[in-house]
């Protein structure tokens, strides 16, 4: 029973997807934003199956050898996920920081080719980059905080009742779990890799969290 729950869990990662996946093609009119949220749920759901199916099927299917880790595949996920959300906050046209968000991505650029070219392989086929996607855990939550400071200038009161709200909501909390899980996930594989899943588990809780929030978001539309 333990390992059926498990094999869900570690699956999350694709079939949580598919909730906001239905609500999208349920939403009748979707705000302008939401595009690039859109974009990034197909765009996940597809790195994640890809992803899962190298994890316990590469072997069997006999792909090539460099492509029976999925490892690389979470740095690809990351540079889409910063970029697509990234774009979602800069689209609200906030007042606050306005110039400083459209900038962080053309920084992050220069900074992602040097970090994969002198500190680490883009393709590494041991582990996933932890620090690297720690800094983008943490890049993006640089933007949630700005959101919510905008909303606090705005208004009184926080509504729940617009889209973006449950997306800046669902993004925070997953980039605040995780920011710590990719931060420290290498250094307990190194010491203990039973502890490490346990931790890669977390990851995949919050990733169920954050869908439902997208899925919200939606439902809202």
């Amino acid at each position: 029973m333990g390992s059926y729950i498990q094999t869900i869990l570690d699956w999350a990662e694709v079939w949580t997807l598919l909730i906001p996946i239905y609500y999208f093609f349920r939403a009748e009119k979707k705000a302008e934003y939401m595009r690039w949220v859109s974009i990034y749920i197909f765009a996940a759901f597809i790195i994640n199956l890809l992803g899962d199916i190298i994890s316990d099927y590469g072997k069997q299917l006999g792909f090539p050898h460099w492509l029976q880790r999925n490892v690389f595949l979470y740095n690809v996920h990351s540079v889409i996920r910063f970029i697509l959300f990234s774009s979602f906050f800069n689209s609200l046209n906030q007042p606050l920081f306005k110039t400083a968000k459209r900038i962080i991505p053309f920084v992050s650029i220069p900074a992602v080719i040097i970090y994969f070219w002198r500190f680490e392989n883009f393709n590494n086929q041991e582990h996933i980059s932890g620090y690297f996607l720690a800094a983008e855990a943490f890049l993006l939550l640089l933007y949630c905080m700005q959101y919510y400071l905008n909303r606090i200038k705005e208004e009184s009161t926080f509504t729940a009742k617009e889209p973006n709200f449950w997306v800046a909501t669902g993004l925070s909390i997953y980039v605040v779990i995780n920011f710590f899980v990719f931060l420290f996930y290498i250094p307990v594989l190194n010491e203990n890799s039973g502890i490490a899943d346990r931790l890669w588990s977390i990851h995949n809780l919050a990733y169920i969290t954050f869908s439902i929030f997208l899925a919200k978001a939606y439902a809202l539309c």
